[in-house]
């Protein structure tokens, strides 16, 4: 049998050009999403996935289907002690045969193209309606070394059974037991310029973030990305330059930050006519989808790719007391949803989150997606770097939680314990002398 052949003929491989792959039974929404967009000609940088049949496959070469049975009938401590039993297992224990063989045959194939992978999760619960999970399971970039890649699909299938994965799912009433992780598999792009979009934001615009390098500034809320304001019909509105001090870049099979030279940490990533043609993308994948989209994506040498394409939902905002508005004021990236008002607590490490109380206002530097357990209990958040499209952005809109980002000097201007207000909407934080 041809290598070609087995690689389709496998129960737990789709390349994301085959049909099969746009189920997202098979391989979750995050790689049919993908695949959909593959399969429609738009600029991805292709793959393939290995499905949530292999996940299961695993347990059941590993003989611990009968943990799964006792996890929901288990009190929390006996959860816990389940959860990390299964974690290890999946991370120590070798890759079962009738998934490794073609998993490495996919892989090799791919890297006769283009040397560097990247491996993410695609969980089956994920990039839902009330759940989209941003920022919460694995990504890996740049590998090259089979040990490497094998280790990255490990930690992609163990990623279901994290401590705050699994706080995530108590919060929306799910479980890791009821449940399968995918994994997707991708060439690396080699980007120059990243980010993310928003086919709809509050104002019935279109909304655009950029930095260089790699995306994982923007997602982990480490840079004030460019913000790139669009009609819904594609006309240029705004580009205002971002603080970009240090992109995230990829060599030789590392990724590691990078600082920006002086010159471009304020100047714009994309031209005019390059956002224009990342609007169009855009719109194509909400006609695609059916509705408002989230986007990620990166353009390279050869243009512009899309990494992902998630269902945007967003609570409706709420108006604002008139009292506020008579209040100076910082501006900042609106997370795009809502209005909250409460005490500010300013946290400069994240050993002071026990400070926060419900209905309080979170002040902090880098609200990064570790920070998602937080958002039951606050009335809005506010934060030095990120931008409208970064995972705890995301992960806000998702609640209907006011969050500004990229507010310059928030932590030193708003004073701990003064009332706060939170305009997601218009991407203003005010507060009371």
């Amino acid at each position: 049998m041809a290598a070609e052949t087995l690689v389709y003929m496998t129960a737990f491989i789709l390349p994301l050009d085959d049909p099969f792959a746009v189920d997202p039974e098979r391989v979750g929404p995050k790689a049919a999403n993908l695949a959909a967009l593959t399969q429609a000609g738009l600029p991805t940088p292709g793959g393939f996935a290995l499905t949530a049949d292999a996940y299961r496959h695993q347990l059941h070469q590993l003989g611990i289907e009968d943990l799964l049975q006792q996890y929901n009938e288990a009190d929390l401590p006996a959860s816990r002690r389940i959860s990390i039993q299964i974690r290890l297992a999946l991370y120590e224990r070798p890759i079962a045969p009738g998934i490794l063989e073609p998993l490495l045959l996919a892989w090799h194939k791919q890297r006769e193209k283009t040397p560097l992978g990247v491996v993410r999760s695609s969980a089956l619960i994920e990039d839902r309606k009330g759940a989209n999970f941003a920022g919460q399971f694995e990504s890996f970039l740049g590998l090259s070394d089979e040990t490497e890649f094998l280790t990255a699909v490990r930690a992609c299938w163990a990623a279901l059974w994290t401590s705050h994965a699994r706080r995530y799912m108590d919060n929306h009433g799910l479980s890791p037991a009821d449940t399968a992780m995918g994994v997707l598999i991708q060439p690396l792009v080699s980007a120059r310029v990243s980010g993310g979009g928003l086919s709809e934001t509050a104002e019935g615009q279109m909304l655009i973030s950029a930095t260089w390098g790699l995306g994982s500034a923007i997602a982990q809320g480490e840079v004030v990305p460019d913000r790139i304001v669009l009609s819904k019909t594609g006309f240029l509105r705004a580009i205002e330059a971002g603080r970009k001090g240090h992109r995230d870049t990829c060599e030789h099979g590392v990724a590691a930050p990078q600082l920006v030279p002086d010159n471009l940490v304020s100047e714009p990533c994309l031209s005019a006519g390059e956002a224009v043609t990342l609007g169009r993308l855009m719109r194509k994948c909400e006609q695609l989808a059916g509705g408002a989209v989230e986007i990620e994506w990166a353009m390279d040498e050869g243009g512009f790719r899309l990494l992902q394409s998630r269902p945007l939902h967003m609570e409706p905002a709420i108006v604002p007391d008139q009292i506020w508005l008579q209040h100076p004021g910082l501006n900042g990236h609106p997370a795009g949803i809502g209005w909250g008002s409460g005490r500010a607590v300013v946290v400069n490490c994240e050993c002071e989150l026990s400070r926060v109380a419900p209905g309080d206002v979170l002040v902090t530097r880098v609200a990064g997606p570790a920070l998602s357990h937080i958002l039951p209990r606050v009335s809005g958040v506010v934060a030095e770097l990120g931008g409208s499209t970064s995972h705890l952005a995301s992960l806000a809109r998702e609640r209907g939680i006011p969050m500004v980002l990229g507010v310059l000097d928030a932590t030193r201007k708003i004073p701990d314990g003064a009332q706060c207000a939170v305009d997601g909407v218009a991407g203003i934080v005010r507060w009371l002398r």
